[in-house]
């Protein structure tokens, strides 16, 4: 079987998750102000809808806080906030919400914590908005322009060695540590989750990239696949005989089960619909957990390891971006250019200042 054009289901996929994103965008503008109703509107060009959904989330946690915190915007409706009270804050002003990002209580009493990374979006959010505010000349100052930036602490690449591949493999293969309950389902899912994380692990995807694939999308005669990247790119990726095998295997069994067509979703979850990142990430998470028990096992993980073996075996730092799909190779460089341990093990040894026998 070989690929042909992606089927209408792929389109919708990604149609339908932009359509989910859009609703959830709409119930929040319905509580925020117009002028950021109007701001979202001109972001739609240029960013995707889930970062649109995400700077409203953003700015009602801003507008939540101003309304506790601020007596000027006390009582005020969120709805209510205008561009002239949002022009009275100052420098000062946001530099204590960043500080209540670290740690807040909702009106819903539930509580939030914001690492680095969290704290750093959040404040990317807040500069983009307080910049299409002041590009309007809704507010005479942009103190948001003069927000520091958290310092994010790199943290160690955690992924799978070559021998806890093969262990997490073998878990799927056997079932073995696996719970009764578990290995109930374990032998109907079998061949999908070995075709699962081999492809994770052989080709870098990301899962959201995963649960879009169709079973058109894969061409075997070529041995690639079509994969719909973030923002909406479409490039072809190409994987090994290993893979084939998994898949040809998988999708063997969906034959005889008569749930294979050209325009069904490549991975079908225990119900016959496609997957979700929920159940892949489950699904990673219940394998690794006994193949490397002292590691945190996530799909992204998986991607990581295989990034990890891809640059080890190429020190191609460009060839790894492109694969993995990151626009900026200085993503990738920050995250798999640093020496990996067996380097710094030949580093300890290399040089000499007394040489034995002197």
């Amino acid at each position: 079987m070989s690929g042909g054009t992606s089927g209408e289901k792929n389109i919708n996929y990604y149609e339908q998750r932009n359509r989910s994103n859009l609703l959830k965008m709409r119930e929040i503008l319905s509580e925020l102000p117009d002028w950021f109703g109007s701001y979202i509107r001109a972001c739609e060009t240029t960013h995707s809808s889930l970062t649109r959904l995400n700077y409203c989330y953003d700015m009602r946690i801003f507008l939540q806080y101003l309304q506790a915190e601020h007596t000027r915007f006390a009582g005020v409706p969120l709805k209510n906030i205008t561009t002239a009270m949002i022009g009275t804050l100052s420098l000062t002003d946001l530099e204590f919400y960043v500080e209540y990002l670290g740690y807040y209580v909702t009106q819903n009493e539930q509580e939030y914590e914001n690492s680095e990374r969290g704290k750093a979006r959040k404040i990317a959010s807040l500069r983009s908005a307080f910049r299409y505010l002041y590009k309007k000349e809704w507010i005479a100052a942009n103190p948001a322009a003069l927000l520091d930036m958290p310092k994010i602490h790199e943290k160690a690449i955690v992924f799978l060695t070559p021998d806890e591949i093969t262990r997490m493999l073998d878990v799927i293969e056997s079932g073995d540590g696996l719970t009764e309950k578990q290995k109930q389902y374990h032998k109907k899912t079998i061949r999908r989750d070995t075709a699962i994380c081999v492809l994770f692990l052989t080709t870098g995807i990301r899962v959201s990239e995963l649960i879009g694939l169709n079973v058109s999308d894969v061409n075997f005669e070529e041995l690639s696949f079509r994969v719909t990247r973030k923002g909406g790119d479409q490039v072809i990726l190409y994987f090994d005989y290993e893979t084939e095998t998994a898949l040809q295997d998988y999708l063997e069994e969906r034959k005889a089960a008569g749930t294979y067509a050209l325009s069904s979703p490549l991975f079908l979850s225990m119900q016959g619909k496609r997957m979700n990142v929920r159940s892949v990430e489950n699904l990673v998470k219940k394998y690794a957990r006994i193949a490397a028990p002292l590691k945190k096992i996530t799909p992204h993980k998986l991607r990581s390891t295989y990034g990890t073996m891809l640059y080890d075996k190429t020190e191609d730092i460009y060839l790894v971006a492109d694969v993995l799909g990151h626009k900026d190779v200085n993503t990738t460089r920050k995250h798999y250019a640093s020496m990996s341990d067996e380097h710094r093990r030949k580093a300890a040894g290399a040089i000499r200042i007394k040489e034995e026998g002197s």
